[in-house]
């Protein structure tokens, strides 16, 4: 049928804009994450002012404001638990970062059989970590480990290693260690490997010493790499819970009790779910604080560059 020539003309469909494309891809995304991640969070904060149990279905909750937040605050218990983690975190953040890139600056250059050594220092990471921590509990047995066997052939006698406070963090660390160096290698040789050859051979050219080209050149050119391995080990030593669960229990006494140990007990050996979820809050925001300060200063190392 033939179109009238006095009606308007047909206007095609616009098309959409690369950026309106780009929102229809990510929409399902926001979805998924609003019911994964907004939806527990509200939740969270909402049960966090309240007061009750989950073995009390049938009591009504009773709204407390920021009372479990005081409760938590004003206890001198969970603040020996905050000093505690705190040091647990110095210690073995350091022991990996310093063992990590010390290993991956080896590990950097080509040699035969480097892909099976690397391979071989990987497989720790691999493991799942509640099994790691009965394995180093077994070998820090103060009978009949593989350790304290070791200590005995050499003559410096047995320790307790899992019954005193100050030797079991150093128990905990070592294996915190043992698991997750790997994790600072691999990010450390990739950085150290991404890094344009024709550098280091310019600062070697112009007499510099290997220490002056890794202190000067290697470690300024892989921070912000670095950095990132550095902020990831903060945060998941400041989680840390099931190496404690495995090797040490919180004991002896309460004396090794993480915050996050603190948190489970609270919340899966007592059931007072509205305080579990008030300290579970504590360290989200201090986690995010964390990152937060890390990401800003990473903006800033990124500007003056």
């Amino acid at each position: 049928m033939a179109r009238d020539p006095g009606l308007p003309p047909r206007r095609l469909p616009r098309e959409l804009s690369d950026r309106m494309l780009c929102g229809l891809f990510v929409l399902p995304t926001l979805g998924v994450l609003l019911v994964m991640v907004a939806y527990p969070f509200l939740s969270l904060l909402y049960y966090s002012t309240l007061s009750f149990s989950l073995l009390r279905p049938g009591q009504a909750p009773r709204a407390m404001g920021f009372g479990n937040y005081t409760m938590l605050l004003t206890d001198p218990a969970l603040w020996e638990r905050f000093v505690f983690t705190g040091k647990f975190v110095v210690l073995t953040v350091t022991v990996q970062m310093l063992l990590g890139i010390l290993i991956a600056y080896f590990l950097q250059r080509d040699f035969r059989g480097r892909d099976i050594v690397f391979t071989l220092f990987m497989l720790p990471m691999m493991l799942c970590p509640i099994v790691v921590g009965f394995l180093w509990r077994y070998m820090f047995n103060s009978e009949w480990g593989i350790i304290n066997v070791m200590m005995a052939a050499a003559g410096l006698g047995k320790l307790d290693w899992l019954g005193i406070a100050d030797n079991a963090l150093v128990a905990v660390v070592i294996a915190d260690a043992w698991m997750w160096t790997p994790f600072v290698i691999l990010l450390a040789t990739a950085a150290f490997r991404g890094i344009p050859v024709n550098i280091r051979e310019a600062a070697r050219i112009d007499g510099a010493s290997p220490a002056f080209v890794f202190f000067r050149v290697t470690l300024p050119l892989s921070a912000p790499i670095l950095a990132i391995a550095l902020l990831l080990r903060l945060i998941d030593a400041f989680k840390q819970y099931d190496l404690f669960f495995a090797m040490t229990g919180g004991g002896p006494g309460n004396e090794t009790m993480t915050v996050s140990f603190e948190l489970g007990k609270i919340a899966f050996r007592y059931f007072y779910t509205g305080l579990a979820s008030a300290l579970a809050v504590l360290m989200l925001v201090i986690i995010v604080g964390l990152a937060m300060v890390f990401v800003r200063r990473l903006t800033l190392a990124a500007e003056e560059r």
